[in-house]
């Protein structure tokens, strides 16, 4: 499965939508040539009912709207969310908030999303994981945009397994063979998306609700290092975390829906050029008017004394 359109059945007839991030793309131009920066924005649980304990919506319907007309504005690259897109799996009205929201996005900016535990259950099953795609679209997808790749992983299926165990075993074998394409089509950029954050400080810390187990930390991340990627950004956590496993940025973004640990609902903004990847989180009050790709400003050098 790759390089598919994830916004549900009601958006998979429409290759205009991502045409200007595959547009941009060619192979031998790619390799061989400088390409323009862009960014894109993560949008990260969503989660609608959280904020009143599935009573109403209103909170998050706000949020989510205030994101959705910033991108509009802005013209990111794309848009990607990062999981928990509701707060209770299967609840139409939850689900019907978030999809008619997000059908306000600019049909010419891309939309990727994924699941997450509350969209899944916290033990995924090969039925919940089939509900989910058949409201949602894919759970596991690659997608190319200019000089980037981005990898979409169901990480449900990492934290567990047993009550899925086709879907999980078929895991690592499609995001290998994802990679390898990567690789041989000299791809500049590779970056993991998905819902739960690797670790939120330390590769070593123990294994709990907010990261993955630690038999898979290593396993999936060296994977990921042998492969030139650089950056993981995931969700889950409800507040904002970076850490680093030798050179893979680990990047968990606070929720645009209701935030917890006194942070803040908000957004990232990645920017994506050839000499990096920089990012910011903006809580909704901050966004700026516009995303500056120009390059970054060297300091200012003194000439040593004679």
């Amino acid at each position: 499965m790759s390089t598919v359109l994830p916004f549900g059945n009601s958006r998979l007839s429409q290759p205009l939508r991502w045409a200007a991030c595959v547009g941009l793309l060619v192979l031998g131009v790619a390799r061989a040539e400088a390409a323009e920066p862009l960014f894109f924005i993560q949008l990260s649980d969503p989660q609608f009912g959280m904020f009143a304990a599935n009573a109403d919506l209103q909170q998050e319907t706000a949020n989510f709207e205030f994101a959705i007309a910033t991108a509009n504005r802005l013209k990111p690259a794309f848009v990607i969310v990062t999981g928990d897109l509701v707060n209770k799996a299967g609840d139409q009205a939850q689900v019907d908030e978030y999809l008619r929201i997000a059908a306000k996005l600019d049909r010419s900016i891309p939309l990727y999303q994924l699941p997450g535990n509350h969209d899944l259950g916290n033990e995924p099953t090969a039925d919940s994981i089939a509900a989910y795609v058949a409201r949602f679209g894919p759970d596991h997808y690659s997608f190319r945009c200019g000089p980037l790749m981005g990898l979409v992983l169901n990480s449900g299926l990492v934290q567990s397994a047993q009550d899925a165990p086709k879907e999980a075993a078929e895991l690592t074998p499609w995001l290998k063979t994802e990679l390898e394409k990567a690789k041989q089509e000299g791809v500049r950029h590779v970056i993991v998306f998905q819902h739960h954050p690797w670790f939120i400080e330390s590769i070593d810390e123990p294994a709990g609700y907010h990261n993955l187990p630690l038999a898979e930390r290593r396993r999936y991340l060296d994977l990921f290092q042998q492969f030139g990627v650089t950056h993981v950004f995931a969700g889950h956590h409800h507040a904002n975390a970076t850490a680093k496993y030798n050179s893979l940025e680990i990047v968990t973004t606070g929720a645009i829906g209701k935030p917890l640990r006194n942070d803040v609902s908000g957004l990232r903004i990645v920017i994506v050029r050839d000499s990096g990847i920089e990012h910011r989180f903006y809580h909704l009050g901050e966004i700026p008017n516009r995303i500056d790709l120009s390059p970054p400003k060297q300091a200012p050098t003194t000439a040593p004394r004679k």
